[in-house]
């Protein structure tokens, strides 16, 4: 990947080169004029994406008038056409926004819901048991996609430029094509058997009548045109008329139970983000349906207590895996669509007394066996997820987090519109009390039902301090919450986005009562000193997930990002940007 290089002009940089934007690699702080006392507004701009295609889709947006929400769009539309087995415009996307003019932030809640007709016992197979199958692949896997109605609602309500104009990166890529990388096919492997039962699925990703391979150039004519029909008509040109009639007819078709009226109806709901504070750092993030922030609060809570700077590394892993073990038997139960779950007890799981009780049965020397603390295994949920983060020049900030659900979700794609739709139905518990493949047990917060949005670990987050402001998330299933949380201990540590991204990861869930690690990602004398508390530990190679963070460091008003190295598409880049007289 050519990355093209600022030139300074005095304090600035030289934005146009012709009629395209300079660019930075933003692994680095940009250098700018540096100041003693705190900066109003950024510099300019700095996206981390996990495409190169879709940073530089929102920067050149931001160069066209547009801001940090318009960008957003344009590199949420962009994702969906380049890494489609991670997100697109028939899944569904979590945004938390920051309005610098008014100092609010705001949750746009565009998940997936479940359609109208929806029972539990279609997903039972004729020996009562819960069908897998049927949760994950196909028609009855996928939920009311949100994505589209996301995009147009940031767009409206918080953008500069037209629909059109946000829409235009992500419309000109799908109809001209962009080069197939490894992770799409590597990805594609692992699901061309449900990807081959449809012959609208195999004609975009078999044109030849073989996988596409890395660098093949896919084009996606009929997603441009549902683009197009989006662009053109807003909510409408998915939602009603011609695209969703086709949706309709695909889903139905392939043994679905979808009416118009399921795609009319779909809404996006605003929620009031969750905060919380952790030694010095004020933290906004995700509320249910997302069970993010409710286990970031409750993990850090617990943390809070010791200074993790001054412990040695094994006693630091430790408490940290102790309070991951609390966090997620606790999600298991409690928390669901808060538009049909009332009575989530968030303000006693995300309070200091609550996390004095947890932390209170943490011994130092030892761990704790997780079958002695009452519980159930934490609900399932997709690996394949995607997340960028977005400061503009004003002081606006987004950090989202897009998802399709498991590697390109149901695999089904509705024929005559390029949309490749969800298998998000699969993250409700569709058999109570009854394990799935994953070994889940589900309960009645998280139930299916008619309407509603399934549990989700999606969890973007603002970090603000005095003199900072930090942007984070990931994607990795039930491994977001964890990679989140280590992400805010990284900068707290003092790293910079690009150390904090390339971390190795660890991560424990409740259950399996193991310590999962990424190859080396512990030293021996740490892995040995674990195992004598008690703890097992497991290497493994599978997805742990692509961290996206930003930082503004308003003392020496520099901008900086992070794109995780385990997706080499991926990237961080900063536009510098003369202020506007």
């Amino acid at each position: 990947m050519t990355v093209l290089r600022p030139v300074l002009a005095g304090a600035l940089l030289t934005l146009l080169v012709g009629s395209a934007p300079v660019f930075a690699d933003a692994s680095r702080t940009t250098p700018a004029a540096a100041s003693t006392a705190l900066a109003a507004h950024p510099p300019g701009a700095v996206i981390a994406s996990a495409h190169d295609l879709a940073t530089q889709a929102g920067l050149r947006i931001i160069a066209q008038g547009g801001n940090a929400f318009d960008a957003a769009v344009a590199v949420a539309s962009t994702l969906g056409v380049v890494e489609p087995e991670s997100s697109g415009i028939g899944g569904g996307d979590f945004y938390l926004l920051h309005d610098g003019k008014t100092g609010k932030d705001v949750f746009v809640d565009a998940r997936e819901v479940a359609p109208a007709a929806v029972k539990a016992s279609q997903y039972l197979g004729a020996d009562g048991k819960l069908d897998h199958d049927k949760a994950l692949d196909g028609a009855l896997s996928a939920g009311i996609p949100g994505a589209a109605a996301g995009w147009v609602y940031v767009a409206r309500h918080y953008g500069r430029l037209p629909l059109k104009q946000d829409l235009a990166p992500a419309i000109a890529i799908a109809r001209g094509g962009f080069p197939v990388y490894a992770r799409m096919v590597s990805e594609y492997a692992e699901r061309q058997d449900v990807m081959r039962r449809w012959p609208a699925t195999t004609a975009i990703y078999e044109p030849q009548g073989k996988p596409l391979a890395v660098d093949d150039v896919l084009k996606q004519p009929d997603l441009a045109a549902t683009l197009q029909a989006l662009a053109d008509h807003g909510d409408a040109g998915f939602y009603r008329g011609e695209v969703a009639k086709k949706i309709v007819a695909a889903v139905n078709a392939a043994g679905g139970h979808w009416t118009a009226d399921d795609l009319a109806h779909y809404e996006v709901k605003l929620r009031e983000p969750l905060v919380f504070d952790y030694r010095g750092w004020h933290i906004v993030t995700a509320p249910p349906p997302s069970s993010g922030g409710v286990a970031l609060a409750e993990m850090l809570n617990i943390l809070s207590a010791w200074d993790l700077k001054k412990l040695d590394a094994a006693t630091r892993v430790h408490l940290i895996v102790e309070a991951m073990r609390r966090a997620y038997r606790d999600r298991t139960f409690f928390l669901g669509d808060p538009d049909f779950v009332k009575d989530m007890p968030i303000a006693r799981l995300t309070s200091m007394a609550y996390a004095d009780q947890m932390r209170a049965g943490i011994a130092m020397d030892k761990a704790t066996p997780s079958s002695s603390l009452p519980g159930a295994p934490p609900p399932h949920v997709g690996k394949h997820t995607t997340h960028f983060s977005i400061i503009d020049r004003e002081g606006n900030y987004v950090a989202a987090t897009l998802t399709v659900n498991t590697a390109y979700g149901s695999g089904l794609v509705a024929a005559g519109t390029g949309v490749l739709l969800n298998d998000e139905m699969d993250d409700f518990a569709l058999q109570a009390g009854v394990p799935n493949v994953y070994g889940v047990i589900g309960y009645d917060a998280n139930a299916v039902k008619p309407g509603k949005r399934p549990l989700s670990s999606m969890s973007p987050t603002f970090m603000l301090s005095p003199d900072k402001v930090v942007l984070l998330g990931s994607s990795g299933g039930s491994r977001i919450i964890t990679n989140v949380m280590r992400g805010i201990l990284g900068f707290d540590d003092g790293l910079t986005p690009q150390q904090v991204v390339t971390r190795p990861h660890f991560h424990h869930q409740y259950l399996p009562d193991e310590i999962m690690l990424e190859p080396q990602a512990l030293s021996d004398d740490v892995v040995a000193r674990l195992r004598a508390m008690g703890y097992t530990l497991s290497t493994r190679n599978s997805t742990w997930g692509i961290m996206q963070a930003v930082e503004w460091d308003r003392r020496s008003n520099t901008l900086s990002g992070g794109s995780d190295p385990r997706n080499p598409v991926g990237s961080a880049r900063v536009q510098l940007q003369e202020a506007k007289p």
